[in-house]
């Protein structure tokens, strides 16, 4: 019986094993995608929240890509899976950078978050708005078939 359970358990592992490892490939159908990496800054600082996004300026191709504003205003981008980058081609950029003061919307009894609050949480705008609009922002950004860095120097 022993035998049977170990048996079992060894296909189990093979199983998932051979599932896991046929989502890990850019056979996914959407393209090969390459690194896009920077910094984000706005009047000599770094922006340290916020999200990067690049917009395909052709509709018919390419896709959507974003990365989060680390603390040193860093990004990587991301289009299908965590930070594999963007598809090739030219993109219009929108940042968006705002903070939220989250502590207002704290439920005093549980620690938890109240969403309904969330909303009418006070904001501070880290970057003008024009920036978080890739129609306003007058950012673009070309990804070339290698390792990219496109870095974003903001001013009012």
């Amino acid at each position: 019986m022993r035998f049977r359970l170990t048996s079992g358990l060894a296909g189990i592992i093979a199983l998932a094993t051979l599932v896991s490892a046929a989502g890990c490939g850019d056979d996914d159908g959407i393209g090969t995608r390459y690194r896009v990496s920077g910094k984000v800054t706005y009047k000599g600082e770094p922006v340290t929240k916020g999200t990067v996004t690049f917009m395909p300026t052709d509709q018919g191709g390419g896709r959507t890509a974003t990365g989060d504003l680390q603390s040193d205003g860093s990004y990587t981008l991301t289009t299908a899976t965590a930070r594999d980058g963007a598809l090739p081609g030219k993109y219009r950029v929108s940042i968006s950078a705002v903070e939220i003061d989250r502590s207002v919307t704290k439920n005093k009894t549980g620690g938890m978050y109240r969403v309904d609050l969330l909303a009418k949480a006070p904001r501070k705008v880290l970057v003008p708005l024009k920036y978080g609009d890739p129609n306003s922002s007058g950012l673009t950004a070309e990804v070339k078939p290698e390792s990219n860095t496109c870095n974003f120097n903001l001013s009012d």
